[in-house]
């Protein structure tokens, strides 16, 4: 890859007017999101001297998140991004604020719960941003595939750095700090996102009547049936990152070492981030579901390596080797995931089905950070890292049981995304096809497993 390839190939995306600018808007929203649970968690362990009721709160507020996501984006979809994004902006505020005076006043528990649960509102920003990018190169699918990369990286930056600087605001300035920055950082990103009006993708004209129609106007994406398969290896890829993130914790706890485990943590989101942007270099020749049931393969491979590391009593330098290397894998996956929800659903429904996608990650992480932790309390510390190996093995057994319905975007012609058919991206590579891809293996895990997708 020549050494100006990255800069060059990147730059191109932002050639059209607005595009730095709702990039950075929602960067800011982005990383207040990543910043809300741990602040969330220091908060209460310190006002109120308890992790448990911290986690049980926390959990409250992802769970009506999950379900109020895809519901906004249903919202989006039918009034518009601005519209949507405004309001819910300035109603999510509400309840916040309303959870840190109950904080600061000694309000009674269940009134945290309450609050924590009407935080339900908060508009999906990344599945925003990657619906102005479909739609300002919606001919270019080389440029998508560059866009959808460049958002993963932007999600794993925002995750490495968000928890950081929560800490550092939670122990050096007070335990409101973290969610005060948060909920400012949100509210002011979101606002000026909506503000980018010039980017904002115009609403889709309603379906033509009849049998032709691409479905029905207020139907649930989840009607389609690679968006099922999609949402629930998403559900497993997410306990992938909630039990890596609860073991290595626990892990470096009990090497003496607790106070790493925040750099052992950013190395798997470096690991995945610098993968999404490198994978962006690439112009890929073969369908996004044949590089969705790649990258589930390559990342249960590569999600052994850490069960292997602790079987074989590695220090902390090798464990941030091979969490590195772990992360590498689940970058294309996520970006192929995303492609494929934008080639499966009709315009109308791009930022529900992202939602729906998104939260499926959620509800994975709170899943596998429960067992994790679990894990951690009754069996060996490191013992953990058997549940994102085997998470990654079910959402592979997933994508497989499920490819024939993730063959529906590149059905008729050259998938978007998959850069078949258009000039390369300046500065990229090709990579070959795989090869003999799924046989009769694949064919026995599609009837076993086929009932559940």
């Amino acid at each position: 890859m020549p050494p100006r390839a990255f800069p060059t190939s990147y730059r191109r995306l932002f050639a059209a007017p607005g595009t730095a600018a709702f990039t950075l808007a929602g960067l800011l929203g982005r990383l207040a999101l990543s910043m809300t649970g741990v602040s969330l968690v220091v908060l209460l362990s310190e006002r109120r001297g308890s992790y448990g009721l911290a986690g049980t709160v926390s959990a409250a507020g992802l769970v009506t998140g999950a379900i109020g996501m895809p519901l906004i984006g249903r919202l989006v979809d039918r009034y518009g991004q601005a519209r949507v994004t405004v309001p819910a902006t300035l109603y999510n505020a509400v309840p916040l604020t309303g959870l840190l005076l109950c904080v600061r006043f000694g309000a009674p528990d269940w009134t945290l719960y309450l609050c924590s649960a009407a935080c339900a509102a908060s508009p999906n920003l990344g599945g925003m941003a990657r619906s102005r990018w479909a739609h300002l190169y919606r001919d270019d699918p080389a440029a998508r595939h560059l866009a959808n990369s460049f958002e993963q990286a932007l999600d794993e930056l925002c995750f490495m750095a968000g928890p950081v600087l929560a800490m550092l605001l939670c122990t050096t300035l007070a335990p409101e700090a973290g969610l005060i920055t948060a909920g400012t950082l949100g509210t002011t990103g979101a606002l000026l996102f909506a503000a980018q009006r010039r980017t904002e993708p115009p609403l889709p004209p309603a379906p033509a009547p009849g049998p032709g129609a691409a479905g029905p106007r207020h139907g649930s994406p989840l009607r389609v049936p690679g968006l099922r398969v999609l949402v629930l290896t998403f559900l497993a890829t997410g306990m992938v990152f909630g039990a890596t993130e609860i073991t290595t914790v626990a892990y470096a706890d009990a090497l003496g070492h607790k106070a790493a485990a925040g750099a052992l943590l950013g190395l798997v989101a470096a690991g995945s981030c610098l993968a999404g942007l490198l994978f962006g270099l690439l112009t890929p020749r073969r369908a996004p579901g044949v590089r969705f049931l790649t990258g589930a393969a390559a990342m249960a491979g590569v999600l052994l390596l850490p069960l292997a590391a602790w079987l074989g009593g590695a220090g902390l330098g090798v464990l941030g080797v091979v969490l590195f290397t772990a992360g590498t894998a689940t970058a294309p996956t996520m970006v192929t995931g995303m492609t494929l929800v934008q080639d499966l659903l009709p315009q109308r429904q791009f930022n529900e089905g992202m939602a729906m996608a998104v939260s499926g990650i959620v509800v994975g992480i709170s899943a596998g950070a429960a067992l994790a932790g679990t894990v951690a309390e009754h069996a060996a510390p490191g013992t953990g890292y058997a549940l994102p190996a085997s998470a990654a093995a079910v959402a592979l057994l997933i994508a497989l049981a499920g490819r024939r319905h993730l063959r529906a975007g590149g059905s008729s012609g050259p998938a978007p995304g998959s850069g078949s058919g258009s000039a390369p991206v300046p500065g990229s590579v090709n990579f070959p096809a795989p090869r003999g891809a799924c046989g009769a293996a694949a064919e026995n895990s599609e009837r076993a497993v086929s009932a559940s997708v």
